[in-house]
């Protein structure tokens, strides 16, 4: 309570001093009470002028400019609105193309590897073939060569023996006897090979 009386006492008691002072020296015509009508007139005369000016002259140009600023500027943010969507749709086709052309390549590369896949197969069934036939076509000709070779031995032994003894002897032998020596030869030795 007591600091509210002296908080209000203070702006009084300065505005007394002031009065006083004024009065006492002749002071500051603004605090002197003769001239403050005329004050009050001029003080409103300036701020209505000020007032005037402001509002219809100063102000409506800055609410203009700020109008038209805030307009840019939202026409910007649009623009860069718009800009940043055509940016999201140009980067969502741009990653679609990406992912298209991997799909396409490795399809193709799929493809490829197929391919090569059945022209390898085709081919190593074709050498397979043929090795096959070649392997066949030697195995019956060793079968054949085996089947006929112990008969041209025979021949050939016979006749060379016969040719031997008829230089070593000078007497011609039948070729049944040395035919028959041969073979008796040719069995004893097979024996022994297979005996081995």
């Amino acid at each position: 309570m007591i600091k509210k009386i002296s908080f209000y006492h203070i702006p009084l008691s300065f505005l007394f001093l002031v009065e006083t002072f004024a009065a006492d020296s002749g002071g500051m015509p603004q605090l002197n009470p003769k001239y403050w009508i005329s004050q009050i007139f001029w003080l409103t005369l300036t701020f209505g002028f000020l007032y005037i000016v402001l509002s219809k002259l100063i102000l409506p140009k800055i609410s203009s400019n700020l109008e038209s600023r805030k307009s840019q500027i939202l026409e910007n943010i649009e623009s860069a609105e718009k800009q940043r969507k055509e940016s999201e749709e140009k980067i969502k086709e741009y990653n679609k193309i990406i992912q298209d052309s991997k799909i396409k390549a490795k399809n193709y590369y799929n493809e490829a590897r197929e391919k090569i896949l059945k022209d390898i197969n085709k081919k190593k069934e074709n050498l397979d073939k043929d090795l096959n036939e070649e392997i066949n076509k030697a195995e019956r000709e060793i079968q054949d060569l085996k089947n006929k070779s112990p008969e041209k031995i025979t021949k050939i032994a016979i006749e060379t023996s016969k040719d031997l003894i008829k230089q070593l002897i000078g007497i011609e032998v039948n070729n049944s006897s040395i035919s028959a020596i041969v073979e008796d030869m040719s069995k004893k030795n097979e024996r022994e090979y297979h005996g081995n």
